[in-house]
């Protein structure tokens, strides 16, 4: 049975993320920050579709903090099979106005996090030959956005580092791709006018985050063998 672990997934789309793989056969690790009782519900969602998980606190922002949590999962002799780099943070401001600390809580979650939490198991997943990492980015990375410079950088950090390290994994078998979610339901978009927003929508709706799950799914699956350093879109044609 593969072991899979999700960074920021004791809500939404990383919630989700976890729920999907757990109900198909992947024993799920629940990184959370925060929201303790929320990953426990995830956890036991999975537990009750008879799956297996556990919740752990990793700041992936913290290098000291996710190596001491990777030790107590035992990763040298449990190794993970597929990492989900879903943790992320957004300090909104121009950037005239953009304090260096919420430049840096911004970077240090985002893209920090992927180097923290995804180096230490990539080796493991080369010496197996195989091995599934998939990073979840933004439209901001890629096409910049107004007041998120910060976010911007990261994500569009993301994107890249996804495209280089497909490059130097692929021949042993491990995969590197990136899904990049258009508007969907979740907390954070909770407080825009979704109304105006669903006009630049091909589809004419906001998404699902259970639609990211089953993208992320897919490539973490035996059937994504060959497709890497891919950017998916899953946005209901924002992108087009």
């Amino acid at each position: 049975m593969r072991r899979a672990i999700i960074s920021g997934a004791s809500r939404g789309i990383g919630a989700a993320i976890a729920k999907s793989l757990g109900a198909h056969g992947f024993r799920i690790v629940i990184g959370y920050r925060h929201h303790k009782d929320a990953a426990a519900a995830v956890v036991q969602t999975i537990l009750d579709c008879g799956g297996e998980a556990l919740a752990i606190k990793i700041d992936v922002a913290d290098a000291s903090a996710v190596a001491n949590a990777l030790i107590e999962l035992d990763y040298q002799k449990d190794p993970f099979d597929v990492v989900v780099n879903n943790a992320a943070i957004v300090r909104d401001s121009l950037l005239a106005n953009m304090s260096y600390g919420d430049w840096r809580l911004v970077l240090d979650t985002t893209l920090d996090g992927f180097f923290n939490l995804t180096q230490p198991l990539v080796l493991p997943m080369v010496r197996r030959r195989w091995g599934r990492i998939v990073n979840i980015v933004s439209h901001s990375g890629i096409s910049g956005n107004r007041g998120q410079v910060n976010y911007s950088a990261a994500k569009g950090g993301l994107v890249a580092a996804t495209k280089a390290l497909a490059k130097e994994v692929a021949a042993r078998g491990v995969t590197v791709n990136a899904v990049c979610p258009g508007l969907i339901d979740t907390d954070m978009l909770a407080a825009a006018n979704t109304t105006q927003l669903q006009t630049s929508i091909a589809l004419g709706r906001i998404g699902r985050a259970d639609e990211v799950a089953e993208a992320v799914r897919f490539l973490v699956s035996e059937d994504s063998g060959y497709i890497t350093g891919h950017v998916l879109h899953v946005d209901g044609g924002l992108s087009v």
